[in-house]
């Protein structure tokens, strides 16, 4: 079983996997800095310097923060703005050039010349 595990563990698709955890999670840190740091505060200055974090509503006991729910929102559409670029800049550079087509195989070229020849036999 242990044998088992570490070969699992070893996989290149587990490791990727693992690394793509790591990184998504320093990514999140770097757009939730980005949004909370920079983004929200000008956002804040337009609307009268209101923080959306401090928006809420009581009722009775409870209180409903629906300016942090907004601020989930923002960081939510940043980042997937964020990966939709560096996902579309990705395929820029791996989109190959147009090829031309390939030289069709002898065996399609002859079968090709075969069709055509019927063709032209029934069609006179």
């Amino acid at each position: 079983m242990i044998k088992e595990f570490k070969e699992f563990i070893s996989k290149g698709n587990v490791m990727d996997l693992a690394i793509a955890v790591v990184l998504g999670a320093a990514f999140t840190a770097i757009v939730n800095s980005l949004v909370n740091d920079i983004i929200m505060p000008i956002i804040g200055l337009i609307i009268g310097g209101k923080s959306f974090e401090n928006l809420s509503i009581t009722v009775g006991d409870a209180v409903i923060k629906y300016g942090m729910f907004i601020q989930s929102i923002i960081n939510y559409i940043l980042i997937s703005l964020v990966v939709f670029l560096i996902i579309k800049s990705l395929n820029k550079f791996k989109k190959k050039k147009e090829e031309e087509p390939e030289k069709p195989s002898e065996e399609v070229m002859l079968l090709t010349e075969i069709r055509d020849l019927l063709k032209n036999k029934y069609n006179s």
